[in-house]
């Protein structure tokens, strides 16, 4: 059996990583892109630690977090599309993106 701490080595990695692209990124899509990789990254922290203590609540959380990231990239990639169309731009440096329209 692979011990747990490969597990959390591998999704803390994988989180820096997301972190280190979400801040440092302009563009939207790939700003969307780390947070998923971000959400992965504790995902397989809560199944690392349900399998550590013989329970499935790991993965119940992981079914729970699945959804709520789906939810939120299905909101994002609507909010960008809309603002491709109106601003033709997806960078969010952009000066024309920090406003909302009412």
């Amino acid at each position: 059996m692979i011990p747990i701490e490969f597990f959390l080595l591998l999704g803390g990695i994988l989180f820096i990583i997301g972190a280190y692209g979400a801040l440092t990124k302009s563009n939207a899509i790939l700003v969307l892109m780390c947070i998923e990789l971000m959400l992965n990254a504790a995902n397989i922290n809560f199944v690392a630690f349900g399998a550590f203590n013989g329970d499935v609540m790991g993965q119940a959380f992981v079914v729970m977090t699945i959804s709520v990231a789906a939810a939120e990239v299905a909101v994002g990639i609507a909010i960008l599309l809309n603002a491709y169309k109106v601003r033709k731009t997806t960078e969010l440096d952009d000066k024309q993106l920090q406003t909302m329209r009412w």
